[in-house]
This record gives C-alpha cells, sequence and structure tokens, in this order.
C-alpha cells in the first residue's frame, strides 16, 4: 500500500479539518499548556506544589500534565500562565 504525505498547514487543527477560526483557538490552548507543562517540568515540582502556585486542585494539574485540553478554556489558561508568572502575549497577523 503506498501512503502520500501531506504537507502540514502549520497548525495540526486547521490540518484536523477545524474551521480556520476554532483551530486558531485550539491552537493557543495547546500552546499554552504546553508553557505550564514545561514550566512545572523545568522547575520540578510536584502535581501538589504546582497546584499551589496555579490556585488550582492537584487534579487539574494533573488534568494539565496529561493533556486533556477539553477541560481548560482559552480564558482559564491564561489566567493559570499568569499565577506562573508569565506573559500572555497576543499576535495579530493580518
Amino acid at each position: 500500500m503506498k501512503k502520500s504525505i501531506v504537507e502540514s498547514s502549520g497548525n495540526i487543527f486547521v490540518d484536523l479539518g477545524y474551521s480556520q477560526d476554532e483551530a486558531a483557538i485550539l491552537q493557543m490552548r495547546a500552546d499554552l499548556m504546553a508553557d505550564l507543562r514545561k514550566f512545572i517540568k523545568t522547575r520540578k515540582l510536584t502535581q501538589a506544589a504546582a497546584a499551589k502556585i496555579l490556585g488550582v486542585s492537584q487534579s487539574r494539574v494533573s488534568d494539565l500534565i496529561t493533556g486533556k485540553w477539553e477541560k481548560f478554556s482559552l480564558e482559564m489558561l491564561i489566567t493559570l500562565v499568569t499565577k506562573a508568572g508569565m506573559h500572555v502575549k497576543l499576535m495579530i497577523a493580518a
């Protein structure tokens, strides 16, 4: 069986069939979750310690670490990133 390779659009969510608008939001959520996981990993935080810093329960940190993106709104992720001491900057592309 011959498999074809399709070049990515640059946004996996567009490639999966989401609309441009929805894909942009999903990509932002994925990026923020990755930043938060990196924050936890680089500081070698336990889930309990990360929960205290972020002001959420340990189970919410577990959801974050295991990539349960559907459980986090964009607004919630921005709040968590801010509590982690990071800054969110929105870049508008024409």
